[in-house]
Protein backbone atom coordinates (compact mmCIF):
# COMPACT_ATOMS: atom_id res chain seq x y z
CA UNK A 1 0.00 0.00 0.00
CA UNK A 2 1.26 3.49 -0.82
CA UNK A 3 2.27 5.73 2.12
CA UNK A 4 -0.05 8.55 0.96
CA UNK A 5 -3.09 6.25 1.09
CA UNK A 6 -2.13 4.96 4.53
CA UNK A 7 -1.66 8.51 5.82
CA UNK A 8 -4.98 9.64 4.28
CA UNK A 9 -6.92 6.72 5.76
CA UNK A 10 -5.33 7.35 9.18
CA UNK A 11 -6.26 11.03 9.02
CA UNK A 12 -9.82 10.18 7.97
CA UNK A 13 -10.10 7.68 10.80
CA UNK A 14 -8.74 10.23 13.28
CA UNK A 15 -11.17 12.89 12.00
CA UNK A 16 -14.09 10.45 12.32
CA UNK A 17 -13.05 9.49 15.88
CA UNK A 18 -12.72 13.16 16.80
CA UNK A 19 -16.15 13.93 15.34
CA UNK A 20 -17.76 11.03 17.19
CA UNK A 21 -16.03 12.13 20.39
CA UNK A 22 -17.38 15.65 20.00
CA UNK A 23 -20.88 14.36 19.32
CA UNK A 24 -20.65 12.17 22.41
CA UNK A 25 -19.67 15.09 24.63
CA UNK A 26 -22.43 17.22 23.14
CA UNK A 27 -25.05 14.73 24.29
CA UNK A 28 -23.50 14.55 27.76
CA UNK A 29 -23.58 18.33 28.07
CA UNK A 30 -27.21 18.43 26.98
CA UNK A 31 -28.24 16.32 29.97
CA UNK A 32 -29.21 18.19 33.08
CA UNK A 33 -31.23 21.18 34.18
CA UNK A 34 -31.15 24.61 32.61
CA UNK A 35 -33.10 27.59 33.94
CA UNK A 36 -35.02 29.33 31.16
CA UNK A 37 -36.76 31.76 33.53
CA UNK A 38 -36.15 32.93 37.08
CA UNK A 39 -38.00 36.08 38.04
CA UNK A 40 -39.14 37.81 41.23
CA UNK A 41 -42.24 40.01 41.30
CA UNK A 42 -43.98 42.18 43.85
CA UNK A 43 -47.74 41.75 43.57
CA UNK A 44 -50.70 41.84 45.91
CA UNK A 45 -48.54 42.47 48.97
CA UNK A 46 -46.32 39.44 48.29
CA UNK A 47 -42.92 38.73 46.82
CA UNK A 48 -43.51 35.94 44.29
CA UNK A 49 -41.20 33.79 42.23
CA UNK A 50 -41.66 32.44 38.70
CA UNK A 51 -39.30 29.80 37.34
CA UNK A 52 -39.11 27.55 34.31
CA UNK A 53 -36.46 24.82 34.16
CA UNK A 54 -35.63 22.75 31.09
CA UNK A 55 -35.02 19.12 32.05
CA UNK A 56 -33.02 16.66 29.99
CA UNK A 57 -32.77 13.42 31.93
CA UNK A 58 -29.86 10.99 31.51
CA UNK A 59 -30.67 7.58 30.08
CA UNK A 60 -30.16 5.81 33.43
CA UNK A 61 -32.66 8.09 35.19
CA UNK A 62 -35.25 7.62 32.43
CA UNK A 63 -34.75 3.84 32.48
CA UNK A 64 -35.30 3.71 36.24
CA UNK A 65 -38.45 5.81 35.87
CA UNK A 66 -39.75 3.54 33.09
CA UNK A 67 -39.37 0.63 35.52
CA UNK A 68 -41.62 2.36 38.05
CA UNK A 69 -39.03 3.93 40.37
CA UNK A 70 -40.48 7.19 41.75
CA UNK A 71 -38.23 10.22 41.29
CA UNK A 72 -38.47 13.44 43.30
CA UNK A 73 -37.70 16.98 42.18
CA UNK A 74 -37.21 19.75 44.75
CA UNK A 75 -37.25 23.53 44.34
CA UNK A 76 -36.02 25.71 47.20
CA UNK A 77 -35.85 29.47 47.59
CA UNK A 78 -34.34 31.41 50.48
CA UNK A 79 -34.61 35.17 50.89
CA UNK A 80 -31.71 36.90 52.68
CA UNK A 81 -31.14 40.43 53.96
CA UNK A 82 -27.61 41.78 53.50
CA UNK A 83 -25.81 42.70 56.72
CA UNK A 84 -22.29 44.08 56.86
CA UNK A 85 -21.61 43.19 60.51
CA UNK A 86 -22.63 39.56 60.60
CA UNK A 87 -23.85 36.75 58.39
CA UNK A 88 -26.77 37.67 56.19
CA UNK A 89 -30.14 37.20 57.83
CA UNK A 90 -32.52 34.66 56.34
CA UNK A 91 -35.92 36.31 56.09
CA UNK A 92 -37.88 33.50 54.44
CA UNK A 93 -37.39 29.97 53.10
CA UNK A 94 -39.81 27.99 50.96
CA UNK A 95 -39.62 24.55 49.41
CA UNK A 96 -41.66 22.51 46.93
CA UNK A 97 -41.33 18.83 46.14
CA UNK A 98 -42.82 16.83 43.26
CA UNK A 99 -42.97 13.06 42.91
CA UNK A 100 -42.97 11.58 39.39
CA UNK A 101 -43.77 7.88 38.97
CA UNK A 102 -44.74 5.64 36.09
CA UNK A 103 -47.92 3.58 36.54
CA UNK A 104 -47.43 0.41 34.42
CA UNK A 105 -51.03 -0.83 34.76
CA UNK A 106 -52.48 2.31 33.19
CA UNK A 107 -49.36 3.30 31.18
CA UNK A 108 -49.53 6.80 32.61
CA UNK A 109 -47.19 9.11 34.48
CA UNK A 110 -48.36 10.30 37.86
CA UNK A 111 -47.18 13.58 39.38
CA UNK A 112 -47.71 14.14 43.09
CA UNK A 113 -47.49 17.58 44.67
CA UNK A 114 -48.51 17.90 48.29
CA UNK A 115 -51.74 15.92 48.57
CA UNK A 116 -52.67 16.34 44.90
CA UNK A 117 -51.97 13.84 42.13
CA UNK A 118 -52.39 14.22 38.40
CA UNK A 119 -51.87 11.73 35.58
CA UNK A 120 -50.24 12.38 32.20
CA UNK A 121 -49.87 10.30 29.06
CA UNK A 122 -46.17 11.05 28.44
CA UNK A 123 -43.07 11.64 30.52
CA UNK A 124 -42.55 14.96 28.74
CA UNK A 125 -45.93 16.26 29.91
CA UNK A 126 -45.19 15.18 33.49
CA UNK A 127 -41.75 16.83 33.47
CA UNK A 128 -43.23 20.05 32.12
CA UNK A 129 -45.48 20.27 35.18
CA UNK A 130 -42.72 19.61 37.72
CA UNK A 131 -40.21 21.97 36.13
CA UNK A 132 -42.11 25.25 36.38
CA UNK A 133 -44.01 27.36 38.84
CA UNK A 134 -45.62 30.77 38.74
CA UNK A 135 -46.70 33.16 41.48
CA UNK A 136 -44.94 31.07 44.14
CA UNK A 137 -45.12 33.12 47.34
CA UNK A 138 -41.71 33.61 48.90
CA UNK A 139 -42.49 36.29 51.51
CA UNK A 140 -44.92 39.02 52.52
CA UNK A 141 -43.81 42.48 51.42
CA UNK A 142 -44.47 43.65 54.99
CA UNK A 143 -41.48 41.50 56.07
CA UNK A 144 -39.12 43.57 53.90
CA UNK A 145 -37.50 46.75 55.13
CA UNK A 146 -37.33 49.49 52.46
CA UNK A 147 -33.84 50.54 53.66
CA UNK A 148 -32.28 47.06 53.36
CA UNK A 149 -30.97 45.12 50.40
CA UNK A 150 -32.16 41.58 49.79
CA UNK A 151 -31.20 38.66 47.58
CA UNK A 152 -32.75 35.29 46.79
CA UNK A 153 -30.91 31.98 46.53
CA UNK A 154 -32.77 29.46 44.35
CA UNK A 155 -32.06 25.79 43.71
CA UNK A 156 -33.85 23.12 41.69
CA UNK A 157 -32.65 19.52 41.73
CA UNK A 158 -33.41 15.84 41.44
CA UNK A 159 -33.49 14.64 45.04
CA UNK A 160 -31.75 11.26 45.10
CA UNK A 161 -32.05 11.06 48.91
CA UNK A 162 -35.76 10.19 48.49
CA UNK A 163 -35.11 7.26 46.16
CA UNK A 164 -35.74 3.73 47.49
CA UNK A 165 -32.87 2.63 49.77
CA UNK A 166 -31.49 -0.15 47.50
CA UNK A 167 -31.06 2.39 44.69
CA UNK A 168 -29.19 4.86 46.89
CA UNK A 169 -26.39 2.39 47.60
CA UNK A 170 -24.80 2.57 44.16
CA UNK A 171 -25.56 6.19 43.32
CA UNK A 172 -22.62 7.75 45.14
CA UNK A 173 -20.34 7.19 42.16
CA UNK A 174 -22.89 7.91 39.41
CA UNK A 175 -22.77 11.53 38.30
CA UNK A 176 -25.83 10.97 36.07
CA UNK A 177 -28.06 11.10 39.15
CA UNK A 178 -26.67 14.45 40.30
CA UNK A 179 -28.88 16.95 38.48
CA UNK A 180 -29.43 20.44 39.73
CA UNK A 181 -29.09 24.15 39.18
CA UNK A 182 -28.57 27.05 41.60
CA UNK A 183 -28.96 30.79 41.03
CA UNK A 184 -28.96 34.00 43.05
CA UNK A 185 -31.13 37.02 42.32
CA UNK A 186 -30.98 40.50 43.73
CA UNK A 187 -34.33 41.78 44.95
CA UNK A 188 -35.04 45.19 43.47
Amino acid sequence: MRPELVRRSLLQGLALALLLGLLGTATVRAQGIELALLQLQRQDGELTLDFDARLTLPKSVEDAMQRGVPVYFVAEAALYRNRWYWRDERVARVQRSWRVAYQPLTSTWRVGFGGFNQSFQTLGEALTVVSRSSRWKVAELAQLDAESRYYLEFSYRLDSSQLPSPMQLGLGSQAEWVLGVERSLRVD
